[in-house]
């Protein structure tokens, strides 16, 4: 399921931006609309944390340093498809929204639970991010077959799938791309298989950041 304006998410990386001056929105002149739901959804996140919500019913979103350290990442990365595995409530997927515009890219964003999703909706109805995000309401693992080139990927989802969702990926990565799953420290013990391969992957250059929840950054060699 496909929500938004635009139906057909592949081939997105096509559309024609209008000329503008590049350098004004990645944590510079943020649109007000954007800081105000950033703002609402890290409440809401510090809520989920302290009164005890259910795990699925969490927003369980990156802190804003790791959102600026993947709006950085994106903004260096080629031009090719972009996308983001576990939207939740859009939060991460606003960072990269500014990367998008300073780079005039699209970006596709993958969240399997209806709940979470319609949560991700109106998050970017509401900060009118529409022209470069579209969501996918679903399994990523079932739509990857139709992703075509990959330039960025970051991986937030389910930890269980995060090695299929990594060797589903790295085949598809141009070189230069770049990959970076949260959760690479305090998951690190569930993760330790995916990442042990990550390391040792010959192809890609790999390492951890302990920023925030630790990421796992690897670009395509």
């Amino acid at each position: 399921m496909v929500i938004g304006a635009v139906s057909s998410w592949v081939g997105l990386i096509n559309i024609q931006w209008p000329k503008r001056p590049v350098g004004c929105f990645v944590f510079h002149d943020i649109p007000e609309s954007i800081r105000q739901k950033m703002e609402e959804l890290e409440k809401r996140d510090a809520v989920d944390r302290a009164d005890g919500t259910e795990r699925l019913d969490r927003l369980r979103q990156i802190p804003p340093e790791t959102g600026r350290f993947i709006a950085l990442l994106a903004a260096s990365a080629p031009a090719e498809n972009w996308i983001e595995i576990g939207t939740s409530a859009g939060y991460s997927t606003l960072w990269l929204a500014l990367a998008c515009r300073e780079r005039r890219r699209t970006l596709t964003t993958f969240e399997i639970l209806t709940s979470k999703a319609a949560m991700a909706a109106e998050t970017f109805s509401a900060t009118g991010v529409g022209d470069v995000v579209t969501l996918v309401e679903g399994d990523f693992l079932s739509h990857v077959s139709r992703l075509g080139p990959i330039g960025f990927c970051f991986l937030d989802a389910e930890k269980e799938i995060y090695g299929s969702c990594y060797e589903a990926i790295v085949p598809r990565l141009v070189p230069g791309a770049l990959l970076v799953a949260d959760n690479a420290i305090n998951h690190q013990a569930t993760l330790q298989p995916m990442l042990d391969v990550a390391l040792s992957d010959p192809r890609v250059d790999a390492l951890v950041v302990p920023i925030g929840k630790g990421e796992l950054v690897c670009r395509k060699r």
